[in-house]
């Protein structure tokens, strides 16, 4: 058996008592970025807790915070506003690539790909130093919104939507996906939105964000770790949970089919959307605070049916399963509200992970060290090479 860099290989390999499945609950590097604490502490995005952020500020004022390390004053919050109406334009080439997009092309393929093509028309892009990756992530931040809600308009023969310049990140957003301003709905919808996006800009070392800092760590450029990121959240073990619990309750229909439905999928052991968390055992301190918007929009719009089947749902998963409805849960009850497209959902989580994973690569990349994990191996045990001849 060879040896590593000279090393006996005895003891490292063979003293396994550190291998958990998953990277469960493995320590794999420092940030500063995030907190996650099922304790006191709650979820802190920078050392602020995430019910003040989420009650007090706005998404723009936390996506400062994520990449310039602050809470912005009103002159930086001013400025970083501009930064964002001022970028929220696509390159000719992004708009060729969308103009070719196939009809039945997967959102997050767009999104990805887009990305990719950024990359290819950013003169920025092989700059890894720390404020060329800044300026990249405030332009990311400003067209990621427009890749999702162009692409889409375009592959359903839906009129394009210009963004406006006195619109708040999270009114443009709605305006962009649903053509609603203005009125008193669209505002509490935009704001339940911006609400949406703080709670899902940052969540430390998952695994959309891991694989981003693992891209990151060769010194790629940041692009090519965001297209890694998106391609993660992509899979329906990570993102789309809110879009697949909004498609439980447009199938369980009503409050009054909600206990039997959730009853009758326990009997078959299959899983219902929207409970458990990998790392939150106790119940996920967001859930708690996009509930309580969800039930407040409920009442604006005068539509309960959704959050009437969602807290049905909630209470006998709690009772017979004591799992805690995670982020998704209710951010559904709201999104079917504003009446989002349901393949939006995850790609509109882009539109705010965004800047926690562009705040990790510019983390990672600051104070680089390449990541080089080992495996267990579990192979069979050295063996003789056999002659292609003398094979039977």
């Amino acid at each position: 058996m060879s040896t590593i860099m000279g090393e006996s290989p005895s003891t490292e390999m063979k003293d396994c008592s550190a291998y958990r499945p998953g990277l469960e609950g493995v320590v794999t590097g420092e940030s500063a970025l995030c907190l996650v604490d099922e304790g006191e502490a709650g979820l802190l995005y920078r050392g602020y807790p995430i019910r003040e952020l989420a009650e007090r500020s706005t998404f723009e004022e936390v996506a400062y915070l994520l990449l310039f390390g602050q809470l912005p004053n009103q002159k930086e919050l001013t400025g970083f506003s501009t930064d964002l109406v001022e970028n929220t334009v696509l390159p000719r080439l992004i708009e060729v690539f969308l103009g070719a997009v196939p009809s039945g092309a997967h959102p997050m393929d767009i999104v990805r790909t887009g990305v990719s093509v950024l990359g290819m028309a950013d003169a920025d892009a092989a700059d890894h130093s720390h404020d060329a990756n800044v300026r990249k992530s405030v332009r990311l931040l400003a067209q990621i919104p427009l890749i999702v809600a162009i692409s889409y308009r375009l592959i359903n023969d839906k009129p394009r939507i210009q963004p406006r310049g006195d619109l708040s990140f999270a009114e443009n957003l709605l305006y962009l996906l649903t053509g609603r301003m203005g009125d008193d709905q669209a505002r509490a919808m935009a704001r339940v939105l911006d609400v949406s996006l703080i709670l899902y800009a940052e969540h430390e070392f998952n695994a959309s964000t891991f694989a981003a800092r693992v891209t990151a760590s060769t010194m790629t450029d940041l692009y090519s770790a965001i297209t890694s990121a998106i391609g993660a959240l992509k899979g329906p073990l990570h993102g789309g949970a809110n879009e697949a619990v909004a498609e439980m309750f447009l199938d369980i229909g009503s409050r009054e089919r909600a206990e039997a439905w959730v009853r009758r999928t326990l009997a078959k052991k299959q899983r219902v959307m929207g409970f458990g968390h990998r790392v939150l055992r106790k119940g996920d301190s967001r859930s708690v605070i996009i509930q309580r918007y969800a039930e407040s929009l409920s009442r604006i719009c005068g539509d309960h049916r959704w959050y009437e089947i969602a807290t049905a749902v909630d209470h006998v998963m709690q009772h017979e399963k004591d799992l805690h409805p995670n982020l998704d849960f209710y951010t559904a009850v709201a999104y079917l509200l504003m009446e989002i497209p349901r393949v939006l959902y995850t790609p509109l989580f882009v539109c705010s992970r965004i800047t926690g994973w562009c705040a990790h690569v510019i983390e990672q990349q600051d104070h680089n060290r390449l990541m080089r994990p080992r495996a267990l191996y579990t192979g069979p045990p050295r063996r003789e090479y056999v002659p292609l001849d003398r094979r039977t």
